[in-house]
């Protein structure tokens, strides 16, 4: 079993205007030694913008913003921007982040080449209501009923854990995206085929886009993308959040699956318990309770950090062998 170790709390909530309700959840990027943090920074009244600190080595906080990195600029945003994750595919930044009107909660992206000046390029998940989705997807194999139960009210499904791999793959820019209680997958030469007539095809054939679903107990409730998926050589090492429901609430915690690097729907393994789950006080309590929500990791020789939101209040890290958890999947995988 690979060990993990809790390396503590990297940054807190400060008193500064646009983040004294919290810090969490930020998208990661590693540059020689040095650590890019875009995290999303909550205003009372869960109002987020995405602000900015940089780390020296793994866990060393050497500059950080005293103003929001990012701000909300247009209506599908209007009431925040949260839960970033970062990757650079040839020469470009992907910035994605949940957009949230006020009533809808999905996954919008931002390019960069310097990683100081951003793009907005708008929404790019499905934008569809649930009796669309229900009219595409009934006649096809049947779907976990759980699509109904978290769905059904929803004007326009959200649509959330938007998550690019960090090159393309057969050629293709390929991302995870989440419609409870499953992860699902999009593969496109360009982002302008994400269309209408695109979306109504992949849901008439949804379950053939469904690449990860709840298996196990830490996680029965509903899984969705965590980090950006890490390529190994033996497959594409994905850190992501399994939540399983409890009398008290929902506990999240972090899991891991290696995927197959030609096609990631195939899975090669995943462990069967949390990686990591709440553990410590400042996990366990907080904005919401019994969270780890893992979303951006750095490599440091053979050592994974990998940076969490803990109890959607601070930022902390936890940090494990990359060689023992690849092998511990891999020996999994075997004995399946």
């Amino acid at each position: 079993m690979a060990e993990v170790k809790k390396e503590g709390v990297i940054i807190r909530q400060s008193e500064l205007d646009f983040e004294n309700e919290g810090v969490l959840n930020p998208a990661v990027i590693k540059e020689g030694d040095i650590v890019h943090l875009f995290y999303r920074a909550v205003h009372k009244g869960n109002y987020s913008t995405i602000g900015y600190c940089r780390l020296d080595g793994p866990l060393n906080v050497t500059e950080r913003d005293t103003a929001p990195f990012l701000s909300p600029k247009f209506d599908y945003e209007k009431h925040g921007m949260e839960d970033p994750r970062i990757v650079k595919i040839d020469d470009t930044y992907y910035l994605t982040y949940i957009a949230f009107d006020g009533d809808n909660a999905l996954g919008a992206l931002a390019t960069s080449t310097n990683l100081q000046h951003f793009e907005r390029q708008g929404i790019v998940v499905p934008q569809i209501s649930y009796n669309d989705f229900d009219r595409l997807t009934k006649h096809k194999p049947a779907l976990n009923e759980k699509y109904l139960r978290y769905n059904r009210d929803a004007n326009i499904l959200a649509d959330k854990d938007l998550v690019f791999f960090p090159r393309r793959i057969n050629g293709k820019l390929t991302f995870l995206h989440r419609i409870k209680p499953d992860i699902q997958i999009v593969s496109i030469e360009s982002l302008t085929e994400l269309n209408n007539i695109f979306w109504e095809d992949y849901f008439s054939h949804f379950d053939q886009h469904i690449m990860l679903a709840p298996k196990y107990p830490h996680e029965v409730s509903y899984v969705g993308a965590g980090c950006p998926p890490i390529e190994t050589e033996h497959g594409w090492l994905l850190i992501y959040h399994g939540v399983k429901d409890m009398v008290k609430g929902y506990e999240y915690s972090c899991c891991a699956a290696l995927l197959d690097l030609d096609d990631p729907k195939k899975e090669i393994a995943r462990l069967s318990y949390p990686l990591f789950k709440p553990e410590l006080d400042y996990e366990l309590a907080g904005d919401v309770d019994d969270v780890c929500f893992p979303t951006g990791t750095a490599l440091f020789g053979d050592k994974l950090y990998i940076y969490y939101g803990a109890a959607d209040e601070l930022i902390a890290c936890a940090s494990v062998s990359l060689a023992e958890l690849v092998n511990e999947l891999i020996s999994i995988g075997k004995a399946v």
